[in-house]
């Protein structure tokens, strides 16, 4: 078995299985976090912690030893721009991809996610041809961070954008099952467990699939207010209410290139 050295910047609900699973294959995982109550746990699994922080001047933590040494960074960080509206996460990638230039990172894989389309009224399927188009802060700061990773020529990119994520201690049907008037309900539910999360960034780092944008997200799509009624229902919680008087806007995640190129199998479908 070959051993991979990779940094993985952010370990939290995907990151740290995924440095996990990366350890038990017998990879040299780094790992950084935030929290410095964090880096006990990072410790005993075998990943060697890192408290990191990135803002919008320069990263604050020890990077240039967190990136030291490793072929591959994952940055694996959110926005935030939910909590902070006026945060600006193209700043922190910019300052950043110096440290980057100056390390021995070869490859970067940048998760990023499906909300880069716009939702819209005649449910468009997502292709791997589709011009991203978000108006959503979020979505627009994320295109502009995958460009900049992607003209980046010191360092290969591939970049990976996920639909909603679950597993079975995360599901949005929980947040939903009491909330009145939800927008949207004959839209396709686009979502992806963590199981394929994990497997499919695996497959990336063994097939060496890098310099490619990936669009990855359940191949089934239920209309959002049948699959969350039927979820809550089988978790015994009251089910959603929903807006059906307003008319319904969203998209479809066609993630047929990925399974073609990386010869992946969905493991969780809806």
């Amino acid at each position: 078995m070959t051993t991979t050295k990779i940094s993985i910047l952010g370990t939290g609900w995907l990151g740290l299985p995924l440095a996990q699973t990366l350890v038990a294959q017998g990879n040299r995982i780094k790992g950084a976090t935030t929290s410095e109550n964090k880096l006990d746990t990072l410790q005993q699994e075998g990943i060697q912690p890192y408290q990191i922080a990135l803002t919008e001047k320069d990263p604050e933590g020890p990077i240039a030893c967190f990136l030291e040494g490793s072929e591959i960074l994952i940055i694996n960080i959110p926005p935030g721009l939910r909590r902070n509206p006026n945060g600006n996460f193209i700043a922190k990638i910019e300052n950043l991809i110096p440290h980057i230039e100056q390390s021995t990172i070869e490859r970067v894989l940048f998760i990023s996610s499906t909300s880069v389309f716009a939702d819209q009224e005649d449910f468009p399927i997502i292709t791997s041809e589709t011009l991203p188009n978000a108006t959503s802060n979020t979505g627009k700061q994320l295109i502009a961070v995958e460009q900049l990773l992607h003209n980046n020529t010191n360092f290969d990119t591939t970049v990976l954008r996920f639909a909603g994520l679950y597993d079975e201690r995360r599901h949005p049907a929980t947040m939903l099952s009491k909330r009145k008037g939800i927008k949207n309900p004959n839209a396709p539910v686009n979502l992806i467990h963590l199981d394929d999360c994990l497997g499919i960034i695996q497959r990336i780092i063994q097939t060496q699939n890098w310099n490619i944008t990936y669009n990855a997200a359940s191949p089934t799509h239920p209309p959002k207010a049948e699959y969350y009624s039927s979820i809550c229902t089988q978790m015994g919680i009251p089910t959603p209410d929903y807006d059906f008087n307003t008319l319904s806007k969203g998209k479809v995640i066609d993630a047929n290139p990925l399974v073609d190129l990386l010869a992946y199998t969905f493991t969780i479908l809806l």
